[in-house]
């Protein structure tokens, strides 16, 4: 019989061996944060023997036991548990016994080494009832854009011009800046790699071709979604917080065909025209490094619109109305989706811009792919 003993400032632990593999753990004092947790290395090192059989904890000298101590009796459960011993407890009082039942439940039932299950039918089952939720949208909207096409007097103008002019009007500013300059170093780029082989005249062209089938409507998109996308989640969002959406269903009116639906008329209507005038200032600023470099203007806009035609750009229109559509709507989604609490609104934007800015991508990406195949 050995007899190991560790002691803290408010408890003790001995250690008997009554027999091959059987271990009496004998815990005095106050089991609270203090004197647990210089106990707690010691006694799992006992309950995780290897030839430990059989492990019974005595508590009779315990006068005083808090969630730290009761953390601790389920800790060496589980340890003696998973070594294939047997496990005995005595001398708890009553009055701890709910509470060490609770501790139990609340203790996580994988065991140490096994694969823990990430996805279980309750995860598939709401992984489901999202997706239905996304289609039952997009089916709401559609409906919603096809009846405003149908029945315009349906329509309330004067929110979807209060948002067009929000989408279009006020991002002038940026869009034609960001165009100029990405015009401007796209050009320079080119100019750098091409002069290397008298190849500066096909600037032109590159720039176009770039701008009109790519740049253009992906970094409107990208502006939409960072701009107008955020503030379509925080508006919807704060007035679900505000709960005026439940007023709004209470009259018996849609949210969606009262909110999304101008919103989505004003993306459609509008984003198609910043997408031109950002390929345009993109040339503007393409032409001036064509004529810091000696080439005339007629040189410049010959060759761009001699490699542009219209297939590049009524693919460029058909790609930016898609990107409008799926940022406008998960905009419009997500704000509807806001939760309760103070920072649930910020949650919502920024899930928001986030799910717009993974759309756009694969979205893009699969029209790589199909432009490719049609040969476009």
């Amino acid at each position: 019989m050995r007899r190991k003993i560790e002691r803290s400032e408010t408890g003790a632990l001995a250690l008997d061996e009554t027999g091959p593999g059987a271990v009496v753990l004998r815990l005095s004092g106050a089991l609270d944060a203090a004197g647990v947790a210089r106990l707690w290395t010691p006694a799992l090192e006992a309950a995780r023997r290897p030839d430990l059989r059989e492990l019974r904890v005595e508590l009779s000298g315990s006068e005083y036991v808090d969630g730290a101590g009761l953390a601790l009796l389920v800790a060496l459960e589980a340890a003696a548990r998973g070594s294939g011993a047997r496990f005995a407890l005595a001398g708890l009082p009553e009055r701890y016994a709910p509470l060490l039942a609770l501790a139990e439940k609340a203790a996580p039932t994988a065991s140490p080494g096994r694969p823990v299950r990430v996805f279980g039918v309750r995860e598939w089952r709401k992984i489901l009832a999202d997706l239905r939720a996304v289609v039952a949208f997009i089916g709401e909207c559609s409906l919603v854009v096809w009846r405003s096409l149908t029945h315009p007097r349906s329509v309330r103008w004067g929110d979807v011009l209060h948002s067009a002019v929000a989408i279009g009007v006020e991002s002038l500013p940026i869009l034609l800046l960001i165009g100029f300059l990405m015009g401007l170093i796209m050009s320079f780029q080119s100019v750098i790699t091409l002069e290397r082989f008298g190849g500066e005249i096909y600037v032109p062209n590159m720039l176009g071709l770039v701008m009109f089938r790519e740049m253009g409507p992906l970094v409107t998109a990208i502006l939409l979604a960072s701009r107008s996308g955020s503030a379509f989640a925080a508006e919807i969002g704060t007035m679900r917080v505000n709960e005026e959406l439940d007023a709004l269903s209470t009259m018996g009116i849609s949210p969606v065909r009262f909110l999304v639906g101008p919103r989505i008329l004003s993306a459609l209507a509008v984003v198609p025209i910043m997408t031109i005038i950002f390929n345009f200032a993109s040339l503007i600023g393409g032409a001036l490094v064509m004529l810091s470099i000696g080439f005339p203007l007629v040189t410049f806009t010959s060759r761009v619109f001699a490699n542009v035609h219209y297939t590049e750009l009524f693919g460029s229109l058909f790609k930016i109305i898609v990107f409008s559509l799926l940022v406008a709507g998960v905009s419009c989604l997500h704000g509807l989706r806001t939760g309760g609490g103070a920072s649930a609104v910020g949650r919502s934007t920024t899930s928001a811009v986030v799910s717009g800015l993974v759309l756009i991508t694969v979205a893009d990406g699969l029209f790589a792919v199909l432009f490719y195949y049609f040969k476009i």
